[in-house]
């Protein structure tokens, strides 16, 4: 039987890797020269200098326990090793995983906060290829519990990650700062007897709680239940999965496994000897690339998973009347559909194309720039149907000044019907 914390491993091991290596994955490219992008806490004295980069990142999220409530907490991240002296790379860094963890009992960290050090000594070592040297890293994860107010007996939990290397170099690079932080660094919090509350989407009576968590340089969200919290670098949703086609790790979540597994295939064989002598997992990945099974192609090309779990019985479909000759995915296909003159009933009122709406983005969108536009108001273009049934509202911003031509070229901007208010 696997623990909550168990179950969260492969997401959190994307997190982990994610950005380590990119595609053409040689250290000469230019995209791999600036790495560890995500989750960096340099020592304070380099944060202090104006760098833009930042020594402790802050979770909080609420809790609602139960009698004899027990935490574990686990803060992971990765410790830079530079590799020199095999010849192929002049100097390579590299990463060792790194975890700390402890288990509390809820009562005692109501009753006291907790310190928990994270120590990485400095050491170096050589094989008959390379020499690899880590640097010494020294860091704190402290750890509080606070009852909140009210009649609910909510819970926030903070835990604050902190670098506290003392090393400074007043002329350090960003490179030679990042040998000595914790790169990738998140934390998962699970809880036996008990359950956390999403900060995404809490419950009504826990949006103010909700709203009063400070999370800083991170994004706390639930995993494989509401058991498991993992507070990452990315921002993710609730209950984020690896997709069960992925088999190979691209380092590169933003990409799609078949296209990069595609692009690998076309590497030159000079090219793919100096990606395997740039990095041990770059090595490993090539050679899963080059041994992957037709079949585990053909499982990457063409999955299709609804975005939202299904709630009740599908109807039936409906009879489609369509033209003759006319594909299926063109518009005109199905006559019993018109964005142009559909309506559908907001909040009691009848919107259609042509009516006004305020925007009001919902925090599970796709993109997450649409937190931008809340407040705008817009007119509404088209009510469209997609695959699933569901019911889009296609809109122009009034505050766009190229809206007309927006709307001549039948761009517009996307929104459910729970996310507009009408005017």
């Amino acid at each position: 039987m696997t623990t909550p914390l168990e179950r969260v491993n492969a997401v959190a091991d994307a997190v982990l890797y994610e950005g380590y290596l990119l595609y053409p994955y040689r250290a000469s490219a230019a995209k791999n020269r600036a790495r560890w992008q995500f989750g960096v806490l340099v020592p304070p004295a380099y944060a202090a200098g104006g760098t833009g980069e930042h020594s402790v990142a802050r979770t909080e999220c609420l809790l609602e326990p139960q009698p004899g409530a027990v935490l574990h907490v686990r803060v992971r991240f990765l410790q830079v090793q530079a590799r020199t002296g095999d010849g192929a790379v002049p100097v390579w860094d590299e990463a060792v995983e790194r975890e700390t963890d402890v288990v509390v009992a809820l009562d005692t960290l109501l009753a006291e906060d907790l310190t928990l050090p994270i120590t990485c000594p400095a050491g170096s070592f050589t094989d008959s290829e390379a020499t690899r040297e880590r640097f010494a890293l020294d860091g704190q994860a402290r750890l509080s519990a606070r009852t909140l107010p009210g009649p609910y007996g909510v819970v926030r939990i903070r835990v604050d990650v902190a670098n506290t290397s003392t090393w400074d170099s007043p002329h350090a690079t960003r490179e030679e700062a990042v040998r000595h932080s914790l790169v990738a660094a998140h934390t998962v919090l699970a809880v036996t007897a008990g359950s956390f509350l999403s900060l995404l989407e809490p419950p009504e009576w826990a949006r103010g709680y909700a709203a009063e968590c400070v999370n800083e340089h991170t994004w706390p969200v639930l995993v494989g239940g509401d058991e498991t919290v993992l507070s990452s670098p990315i921002i993710l949703y609730d209950q984020p999965e690896i997709a069960p086609e992925s088999t190979t790790s691209f380092f590169d979540a933003t990409e799609i496994d078949e296209l990069l597994a595609l692009r690998t295939l076309t590497l030159t064989e000079e090219e793919k000897r100096e990606a395997r002598c740039t990095d041990e997992r770059a090595r490993d990945l090539l050679d899963q690339v080059d041994d992957m099974p037709r079949e585990v192609f053909e499982r990457l090309h063409g999955a299709l998973r609804s975005v939202r779990p299904v709630r009740g019985e599908r109807a039936e479909p409906t009879e489609v009347t369509a033209r003759p000759s006319t594909p299926w995915w063109e518009p005109g296909a199905d006559t019993s559909v018109n964005p142009e003159t559909d309506e559908i009933v907001i909040n009691g009122r009848v919107v259609k194309s042509g009516s006004r709406v305020v925007l009001r983005p919902g925090l599970r969108r796709s993109d997450a720039q649409d937190m931008f536009l809340a407040g705008l108001q817009a007119t509404v273009q088209g009510v469209f149907l997609d695959v699933d049934g569901d019911q889009h509202l296609a809109v122009t911003l009034d505050a766009d000044p190229a809206a007309e031509l927006q709307a001549a070229h039948g761009r517009y901007r996307y929104f459910s019907p729970d996310e507009v208010e009408p005017l």
